[in-house]
């Protein structure tokens, strides 16, 4: 995938509300590349080189923090997650529906 398809995800995540969580499927069915879920995975992944995507709103289908490795720090995406509310035990989200975020 190309640096736009990357770039058209950051676009997307920038707009996950506060407080609340999408995943990769989610995003790139909203792109139009519904089979791409792995791909705005690797775009996440290459994301912490900049300040103002909001990389640790983004988890699996399942509410599950997959992409913490590319955090600094040991618990930073949960961290961060709790620091909006959004209550994480054993690298998962908790009441996820009530989190999730649907782009549109």
């Amino acid at each position: 995938m190309s640096d736009s398809f990357f770039n058209k995800v950051y676009d997307v995540v920038k707009k996950i509300p506060y407080g609340k969580v999408t995943t990769y499927g989610a995003i790139a069915n909203y792109l139009g590349s519904g089979g791409s879920a792995r791909t705005v995975g690797w775009a996440m992944n290459n994301s912490h080189c900049f300040e103002d995507i909001p990389a640790h709103r983004v988890v699996n289908r399942n509410g599950i923090l997959t992409g913490k490795h590319h955090f600094s720090g040991t618990n930073l995406m949960q961290q961060l997650l709790e620091s909006e509310g959004v209550k994480v035990e054993e690298d998962k989200i908790v009441n996820f529906d009530d989190h999730y975020w649907v782009p549109n």
